[in-house]
């Protein structure tokens, strides 16, 4: 019985870690409202410019033509889980600081029961924006599974529920790793706002990838974001559609590539973040 508790230990962490977020009333309604507030003040703005430029053009045989607001309420909802997995390691640096983790180390749950509650509340956490932000999409015309039947429509949800998981799951291992490793809460702090913004512009979130520089090019396509954004519109949009001018053409092997590519990132930072934990003896 004892072990088949301690088996489930990562439950009563995912559990803790989610009412302490429900809970808090200021920093639930600031994690809704941010990406709201990114479709509303850069998405309309930029759609409205765009549309003066691109109006004329039309869409080549057999692309879907979608808005620029529909382009990139899917790197919105990138940056959304990147921002949240990413900083959700921050409870991690939290609990050191006080001494809480202390006392769940030396609990009879396994480490790698802790890692699991941690990494399964900001998945959670994450996934909620993320659908908030595709809802939100709606009223101001985004055409996320346009034209599909029902079938199709739950198909393409799960796609880009695989993606999002796979995504999310990488992130928040590399975010574990951070916060174990650093032992000052500000410079822990410090190197995710180092990473969030070179990841989220060196990615094709707000642009094609088409019109930048070789070197970009490359560090976009190392960049788990970019492949994660490549699903979401592949699943969420089309495989082809065209918007301000440029054609977007994903094939069923390019789709691979990135799911491969979000999968061996996935593992990296398990590794890291497991080895993080194991090596960490003073908490």
């Amino acid at each position: 019985i004892e072990g088949h508790t301690m088996d489930k230990g990562f439950i009563a962490i995912y559990w803790r870690d989610m009412l302490k977020f429900c809970r808090n009333r200021a920093l639930l309604l600031s994690a809704l409202i941010q990406p709201v507030l990114w479709l509303i003040l850069y998405g309309v703005s930029m759609t409205s410019n765009i549309n003066i430029f691109y109006s004329t053009n039309t869409a080549p045989t057999g692309a879907l033509s979608i808005s620029y607001m529909t382009f990139m309420t899917a790197g919105v909802v990138g940056m959304t889980i990147l921002f949240t997995c990413l900083y959700a390691g921050q409870n991690i640096q939290f609990d050191k600081q006080y001494g809480l983790m202390k006392e769940i180390v030396v609990s009879p749950i396994p480490r790698s029961q802790i890692l699991l509650g941690e990494t399964l509340s900001g998945i959670t956490k994450a996934l909620i924006q993320a659908t908030i932000v595709i809802l939100f999409g709606y009223l101001l015309g985004v055409q996320f599974f346009y034209g599909l039947t029902p079938t199709g429509t739950i198909a393409a949800i799960g796609g880009v529920l695989l993606f999002a998981v796979i995504f999310s799951t990488g992130l928040m291992f590399l975010s574990s790793a951070i916060a174990l490793r650093v032992r000052d809460h500000n410079v822990s702090q410090a190197i995710i706002t180092l990473l969030t913004l070179p990841l989220f512009f060196a990615s094709n979130a707000l642009y094609p990838l088409d019109t930048l520089p070789t070197a970009l090019k490359a560090a976009a396509f190392l960049n788990p974001l970019t492949h994660f954004i490549d699903g979401i519109r592949y699943f969420g949009i089309s495989p082809n559609f065209y918007s301000f001018g440029i054609q977007y053409n994903t094939s069923i092997s390019d789709l691979l590539i990135s799911l491969g590519f979000l999968g061996g990132f996935c593992l990296i930072t398990f590794a890291l973040a497991l080895r993080a934990f194991n090596k960490t003896i003073e908490f």
